[in-house]
C-alpha cells in the first residue's frame, strides 16, 4: 500500500493511462477526478461492495427448493441441438 499526501490541484499517476487529481478539500470531504480509459471500471468503495454482495447472493438460492424447479420432470431428457 502507498499512503500519499496531495494538495488541490496536486496528481497521481498510475501506470500509464490512470491519473487521479485532487481537485478540492473543503472540511472533511475531498473532491477527486479519475481519468482512465472506458475499459477500466471505476467505482466508489460502497458501490463495489454493494455489487459485490448482491453477486454473492445471486450465486446462491435462498431455498434450495428452488433448485428442484431447475431439474424438470423425472426421467426428461435434454435433446442436444447439432454443432453449427
Amino acid at each position: 500500500m502507498l499512503a500519499l499526501t496531495r494538495k488541490a490541484g496536486e496528481r497521481i499517476v498510475i501506470g500509464d493511462d490512470i491519473v487521479v487529481t485532487v481537485v478540492n478539500i473543503k472540511g472533511d470531504n475531498i473532491r477527486l477526478t479519475v481519468e482512465a480509459p472506458k475499459e477500466i471500471k471505476i467505482y466508489r468503495g460502497e458501490i463495489f461492495d454493494a455489487i459485490a454482495e448482491e453477486n454473492k447472493q445471486a450465486a446462491f438460492p435462498k431455498d434450495l427448493a428452488e433448485l428442484d424447479m431447475l431439474k424438470g420432470p423425472r426421467g426428461a431428457t435434454v435433446a442436444k441441438l447439432p454443432r453449427a
